[in-house]
């Protein structure tokens, strides 16, 4: 693997501790759910974590704030998903502590790294 800078951020490591959890929970989903809401919720997490990648990577300002806003807003389906999860009983609030710990732990940092983008 390649030594990137991302690699050191704090909000890169916790959205691959949430990847990690939502892979976790997602695997007592029921069946019919495999390629569908459990499907969704891989693309989404990943999706986190790779925008956070790729706008480290990027050279100017306005690009790193457009990936950071696009991971922030799959962050954002994440927790969408994980809401429609508990309302159909696939799991419960006790086992998404963590998930909801890291949801927001993940949010405010990347609109920390959003907003001073912006100044």
């Amino acid at each position: 693997m390649l030594e990137l800078s991302h690699k050191n951020l704090e909000v890169y490591k916790t959205a691959l501790m949430l990847v990690k959890e939502i892979y976790a929970v997602t695997k007592t989903y029921p069946k019919e759910e495999q390629y569908v809401l459990v499907s969704q919720l891989w693309r989404a997490v990943i999706s986190v974590c790779s925008n956070i990648a790729e706008g480290a990577a990027r050279k100017t300002k306005p690009d790193r704030r457009r990936f950071y806003e696009i991971a922030r807003s799959s962050l954002v389906e994440v927790d969408t998903q994980i809401e429609a999860s508990l309302i159909l009983n696939y799991t419960t609030k006790a086992e998404i502590k963590n998930i909801e710990n890291y949801l927001v732990s993940i949010f405010k940092m990347l609109s920390k790294m959003i907003a001073n983008l912006e100044s």
